[in-house]
This record gives structure tokens, C-alpha cells and sequence, in this order.
């Protein structure tokens, strides 16, 4: 049965769909925001936006709907080393220059966060080349947050396993040397090293708190096409946020369709969607 969804429904979703993610849904996105939500009308036997609007609201004490309808709302579009350009800078210049300031400081300790983290390809590829670059990596203390707002897409990350076309950017010697071949029904699967999942730490986390749990502060920060999401006010907040939680010199990457442009923020440029605290 075909549900529509009328403009008073789609107002009170835009708000409070803004309200606890800050994503910002234009009218445009409306049969966007229809078909999405149809799968959890569906699932609560519910026959009109309003129903359900009230059930998430109202009738759902838990709050465990609230995560599964942001769940059906944020896009995760990721891939293994997406936008290049940035793994490209961090081998070259960042990683080297931040490793030798720590050596001289005989600090041995990386902190990396990646905000918006999907189903973990971007975590994972920064684990890759952290490994590259510093070799053995058991003499660091070397920790990757990965956070998103779907809990969906943490369960796929933590598990680590790609089928063999999410993987295609790879190239034949960083798959031997970081991934194991599945075999049988898996033989289609690529699974992750414990080398590179020790690495990473998968929490969800929403970037909009007014506050987030850290107390220390990060050297690298990934947060790459989620800002476009939101509207200038939430983007001005988050990137104070992201200054605050950076060490002195670190670094802050962003996608390649955003700009920090109008946030009225303290980070020097560097490179196109590359800003330095």
C-alpha cells in the first residue's frame, strides 16, 4: 500500500530530523525522506507519516526508533581510499612532519578521529597507511576513532568484511599484505587484519552534542562529505568543535565538495579541503 506523505508530515519530520542530527532536509528531499521512512511505517504496521511521527515522538519511551529512522535518513556513500589525494598528503607531508616532531618530544603516541565513518573503509584505509608509513606499529600508541550516527553502518564496520567489488582500489600488494581472502561461501569476501582492526575503535557518536566525550585531543581529524548535510549555523559549530579537539599543527580534512568558507574559523589553509590548526 502506497503511503504518501503531505506537507504538514513532512514539516514536523524536517524539523525533528534536523533537531537530532542537524542534517537538513529541503523540500527537495521530500520523496527522499517518503520512500525511506516506508520501510519503518511498514515494519510498525502504521498507516500514515503522522502515526509514525507520533510513535517515535510519543509512544517510543526506548529511543531506539529515533536511532533507526536517522539510520534510514543518513546516506553512506564510502569506498577504500576515496579521494586520494588526502592519503597522498598524509604520506607525504603530514604523517612525516608530525612523526618527527613526536620523536623529538620522544612521544610515541597518534591519535586520529574519523568523523562520519560509514561501514569503515575510511578508518581502515587510514590504518593502512599508518602501517605503511610507520612499519611496525606496536611501538605506538596508535588509536583511530571512527564515529557515525548509524548504527546500521557501525555493525558492517566492526565486522571488517567487503565483498571483492568494494575493495577494487586496492592494489594487488595491499591485499595480501592487509586483507585475508574468504574461502568457501566467503570466497567472494575480503576480511580485514587484526593489525588494522586493533587499531580502530567504533563508537556512535552524534556530531551535532553540544559537547563530545574526549579528553584528549586528536593530531588528525576526517570528517569528509557529512557537513554537507548540514546548514551554515551547524557547520560553524561543528568546525569550532573540530578546533577545539585538534592538537596545536594538527591537521583537518574535509570532502572535496565543502569548503569551511562562511564558519567563521580559525584554521589555516593548506591545501583544497586540507585546514591546519
Amino acid at each position: 500500500m502506497e503511503i504518501d506523505i503531505n506537507d504538514k508530515e513532512f514539516g514536523l519530520f524536517q524539523r525533528l530530523i534536523y533537531d537530532e542530527s542537524g542534517i537538513n532536509l529541503t523540500p527537495a528531499k521530500r520523496e527522499l525522506v517518503k520512500s525511506r521512512l516506508m520501510k519503518r511505517l511498514r515494519e510498525r504496521s502504521l498507516t500514515s507519516f503522522n502515526e509514525y511521527y507520533t510513535y517515535v515522538t510519543e509512544e517510543d519511551t526506548t529511543g531506539e526508533e529515533m536511532v533507526m529512522m536517522l539510520d534510514c535518513i543518513s546516506t553512506n556513500l564510502t569506498e577504500f581510499f576515496r579521494e586520494s589525494a588526502h592519503f597522498d598528503f598524509l604520506s607525504k607531508k603530514g604523517l612525516p612532519a608530525l612523526l618527527e616532531n613526536k620523536r623529538k618530544k620522544r612521544e610515541k603516541k597518534l591519535r586520529i578521529w574519523s568523523a562520519g565513518c560509514s561501514t569503515g573503509e575510511e578508518p581502515y584505509t587510514l590504518s593502512i597507511v599508518l602501517s605503511d608509513h610507520i612499519g611496525t606499529t606496536r611501538e605506538w600508541d596508535i588509536k583511530i576513532l571512527a564515529t557515525d550516527l548509524s548504527t546500521r553502518v557501525l555493525k558492517k564496520a566492526m565486522q571488517g568484511l567487503y565483498l571483492k567489488n568494494r575493495i577494487k582500489g586496492i592494489s594487488p600488494q595491499t591485499l595480501n599484505t592487509h586483507f585475508k581472502k574468504g574461502n568457501g561461501s566467503y570466497s567472494d569476501y575480503y576480511q580485514v587484519q587484526d593489525h588494522l582492526k586493533d587499531m580502530v575503535i567504533f563508537r556512535r557518536l552524534n556530531l551535532t552534542n553540544d559537547a563530545f566525550p574526549f579528553k584528549g585531543h586528536f593530531d588528525f581529524i576526517f570528517c569528509r562529505n557529512v557537513m554537507i548535510y548540514f546548514d551554515k549555523e551547524t557547520q560553524s559549530d561543528l568546525v569550532s568543535k573540530f578546533y577545539r579537539h585538534l592538537a596545536p599543527d594538527g591537521y583537518l580534512f574535509i570532502g572535496h565538495s565543502e569548503t569551511l568558507a562562511g564558519t567563521n574559523n580559525k584554521f589555516r589553509y593548506v591545501q583544497p579541503t586540507v585546514y591546519q590548526k
